[in-house]
């Protein structure tokens, strides 16, 4: 087969195509969680958090559309682990809640940042993938696996075989599983729909809900390339695999490891066993997306640090972003989107731990201003 139409190559550029748009959108948008957050809590303004919410509505329903219909297993995903670390999920959402609020923005905001010209914005990044590398592989990695993840429930034990709602319902109900997929991401999807729709000023705004309902198929899209199109037989080993992914199976939107993942590439080059995947595929293409847009804006602005103080506290907030993220499994587009478009109960304890951290920080900002 011709290597330009092998599913690695496919899964790889669709990735990295996936991630240009979502930087053009969410850079013109100004999409950013911890800014829907700060809205709330500083301003008591709900117009970004229902844009986040409108992108996790249109997550869940594609996505539960695309499990319903067989085109992709998503209790595959690395969401949907029998085994639920919660004290992992809890505690590293609330970690990295608290970094990406002291940082001033989330690993997805400081990709979009860079490509918008700040330099401030890369040195966070990589910090954030050194600290995330130590995570997964490192020093940090040795106490997240000794002390953390082994606090976890075996839900085999209880008689479900994923995390999934869907399959909590059907255990609870007697539903079939897919029936109670779907009854799952409707009531939860039009519950959201209600809520964000009733504004009428966000209804007006018709960038904010076209933006948002791109986002959130674009994390349905990854789902379907990297699921779907780039699952198949490896010519090599006979064995079917997921193409070109870090996890080695079906992956979507998702920024701290691949951030990771993208500095040991830079770093040992050299190495043939290293590929560019999936992950490190979408971390460039948001930043391109974002670099194209601020150019044909004419919003590109070189930014560096304002003070010693802020380059102390933004490495403090990248660290424990990076720390965060990989223990909690995902960031507020790892968990807070494609985490929760699965409907993985994990992935709602991060993004709990997640909005906790970051609101107990501006509590304790705006306390001490």
């Amino acid at each position: 087969m011709d290597e330009t139409l092998n599913p690695a190559t496919l899964v790889v550029w669709g990735g990295f195509v996936l991630a240009f748009i979502f930087g053009a959108v969410a850079n013109k948008t100004n999409f950013c969680t911890m800014g829907a957050i700060s809205d709330v809590v500083n301003m008591a303004h709900w117009g970004r958090m229902r844009m986040w919410m409108l992108t996790i509505a249109v997550a869940i329903l594609g996505t539960s559309l695309l499990t319903y219909f067989g085109q992709i297993d998503i209790t595959k995903s690395v969401y949907q682990r029998t085994t639920l670390s919660w004290l992992s999920l809890l505690l590293g959402g609330g970690l990295f809640g608290v970094g990406m609020t002291i940082s001033a923005g989330c690993t997805n905001k400081n990709l979009i940042r860079v490509g918008g010209g700040s330099v401030r914005a890369l040195v966070v990044l990589v910090f954030l993938a050194i600290s995330a590398y130590m995570t997964l592989k490192g020093l940090f990695g040795q106490w997240r696996a000794s002390f953390l993840d082994p606090v976890a429930i075996d839900l085999t034990a209880l008689g479900l075989s994923n995390q999934s709602l869907g399959t909590l319902l059907a255990k609870l109900t007697g539903l079939p599983e897919k029936t109670a997929l779907l009854v799952t991401a409707l009531s939860i999807g039009l519950a959201l729909f209600a809520f964000i729709f009733k504004d009428k000023r966000f209804r007006s705004n018709l960038s904010h809900v076209v933006g948002s309902s791109v986002l959130g198929l674009l994390v349905v899209a990854a789902w379907y390339l990297t699921g779907h199109l780039g699952y198949g037989e490896n010519p090599e080993t006979l064995e079917t695999v997921y193409f070109a992914t870090n996890t080695r199976t079906l992956e979507s939107m998702s920024f701290v490891a691949p951030t990771a993942y993208s500095l040991e590439l830079l770093m040992l080059w050299t190495d043939k066993t290293l590929k560019i995947t999936f992950g490190i595929a979408t971390a460039m293409g948001v930043v391109l997306g974002s670099f194209v847009y601020a150019i044909g804006t004419k919003q590109f602005r070189w930014e560096g640090f304002a003070s010693l103080e802020d380059l102390r506290t933004q490495l403090i907030g990248a660290v424990l972003m990076g720390f965060g993220g990989v223990t909690a499994t995902g960031c507020t587009i790892g968990q807070g989107l494609s985490g929760v478009s699965t409907l993985a109960l994990g992935s709602f304890i991060a993004l709990a731990g997640i909005i906790a951290g970051s609101v107990a920080t501006m509590r304790y900002q705006n306390w001490r201003a």
